[in-house]
């Protein structure tokens, strides 16, 4: 595929249910929320892989305009030198960029994103493999607090021209075909020109049989909660995108696979921390167990999810008489996820063949 041609490829690709291509014989990668997110300013689907509350997202605001101190993060995310960064320059002919919105919570990057981008490495030993996070608050934190560099994605970009790649693989680690995957190519998209080859793998979360090797990854996960007395309640990010939609059809799938114990919900969409909440007065359950539908266990996830703060997941049920179980692990840190998300560079790579 020549570069021309390729950008109108990812246009296209914006519109439709996402793009499978790649670099012959390379590596992968994989938000959404990313992560998910942190101070974000518009919906994240990483996961997704979103991780940031309202309450987080002022917080990260106010820390980056200087009005507060990195003293004032009163959290351990763990030690940020476990993470590698991937940044590094000789990079060869062929490479695989992971994309990721991105976690400063040091611990889950490494779990979840790090174990994403190492899956790829094994998948794809042709291709060097590099990272590359759309939060530019994250990407800020991180180097304030940590002094850790992680590059954006037009510097991850710039970084393969400087280095003379001829054949980019780019895999995303969204949850969906979203606002920021369509973001995601058409920035790709203006640096077509730029390499021999160029291709966009899809999100986690695009054909049918993604979303039943996600449903019998998560199950198998949980499988020690689905007793029949414990609502297994998975809390997503949301978006204001039709994209949305992954949400109620996932919960669908799992209904008719069996899966009855098994609830979906959202923090910025439908369904909501209430909608869920309802559907589990429906049954005679005495337990609930929440693990965060997002690439990392990041903000939302610790806040949203598993906070001791007024409405939160864990205290709305709590509140409701359940017996609350809170699980903090991110999607990345599943292995059939990751290897879904190589499927998926690999998937990328080989078009770039025919």
């Amino acid at each position: 595929m020549k570069l021309k041609k390729a950008a109108l490829l990812f246009a296209a690709a914006a519109l439709t249910a996402g793009m499978a291509a790649g670099c012959s014989g390379s590596q992968n990668a994989a938000s959404g929320s990313v992560e998910e997110t942190e101070g974000t300013p518009k919906t994240s689907e990483s996961g997704d892989q979103t991780e940031a509350s309202r309450a987080a997202q002022t917080a990260l605001q106010t820390q980056t305009s200087g009005e507060a101190g990195e003293d004032e993060e009163n959290y351990d995310t763990g030690d940020a030198t476990l993470d590698d960064p991937r940044n590094q320059d000789e990079i060869g002919e062929k490479e695989l960029l992971v994309v990721s919105f991105g976690t400063s919570y040091n611990d889950s990057r490494r779990k979840t994103i790090g174990a994403i981008e190492d899956a790829m490495e094994a998948a794809m030993p042709d291709c060097s493999v590099r990272r590359g996070f759309t939060s530019q608050m994250i990407i800020d934190h991180i180097k304030r607090r940590d002094d850790v560099s992680i590059d954006n994605v037009e510097e991850a970009l710039d970084r393969a021209v400087k280095n003379g790649v001829k054949t980019l693989v780019i895999q995303p680690t969204h949850l969906m075909n979203g606002l920021e995957y369509t973001d995601l190519v058409n920035e790709a998209a203006e640096y077509a020109d730029a390499f021999e080859q160029v291709a966009v793998g899809e999100p986690l979360l695009t054909s049918e049989d993604d979303f039943k090797a996600v449903i019998q990854a998560i199950t198998d996960a949980t499988r020690e909660y689905d007793d029949g007395e414990t609502a297994v309640c998975f809390m997503g990010h949301g978006t204001e995108a039709e994209s949305n939609q992954v949400y109620a059809r996932l919960q669908e799938m799992l209904r008719a696979e069996g899966f009855e114990n098994y609830f979906v919900g959202t923090v910025e969409a439908e369904p909501s921390l209430e909608d869920v909440l309802g559907s589990v007065k429906e049954g005679s359950y005495t337990k609930v167990v929440l693990e965060p539908l997002m690439i990392v266990a990041g903000d939302h996830a610790n806040n949203d999810m598993a906070g001791e703060e007024e409405g939160s997941w864990k205290t709305e049920f709590e509140k409701a008489g359940y017996e609350v179980t809170c699980v903090l692990r991110g999607l990345g840190e599943l292995e059939p996820i990751r290897n879904l998300f190589a499927e998926h560079a690999r998937a990328a790579a080989d078009s770039l063949t025919k």
